[in-house]
């Protein structure tokens, strides 16, 4: 099963993507800021970071940099309100989709499949 870490700020927000992810067959974990999805992506194995960019204490551009140096096969996507936010993201995170808000919850399902459409996701044995 694919492993999402949710970093999301907003509680509704957060409850919202994670149900919509979980009934799309994901596993999903979650959390309220950037500075606590650091110890869990040191300790366990995410396939996806999907991170809010505007958040207190460490914006989700500062976690996918960190992202990249504990756990570099993770995935990262991120989700934003914010136009030059986005441009932002872009530029310091090519690699990453971004998702402006607001979005519909099957878009994101989408996404988030697409991401994995065209990587292998670890522990899964290719052809």
């Amino acid at each position: 099963m694919i492993r999402i870490l949710l970093a999301e700020d907003e509680e509704a927000m957060r409850t919202y993507l994670s149900r919509a992810l979980e009934n799309a067959g994901y596993s999903v974990t979650s959390v309220d800021r950037g500075t606590a999805a650091i110890p869990l992506l040191e300790r366990e194995h995410f396939d996806l970071l999907l991170s809010d960019i505007v958040m207190p204490e460490m914006d989700g551009i500062e976690l996918a940099q960190r992202c990249a140096e504990i756990s570099p096969a993770t995935k990262v996507m991120f989700i934003t309100g914010f136009a030059a936010v986005t441009l932002k993201a872009n530029r310091e995170a090519p690699q990453a989709r971004v998702l402006s808000k607001p979005f519909h919850l099957k878009d994101l399902v989408l996404e988030v499949q697409r991401v994995f459409e065209d990587a292998p996701v670890m522990g899964t044995k290719q052809p």
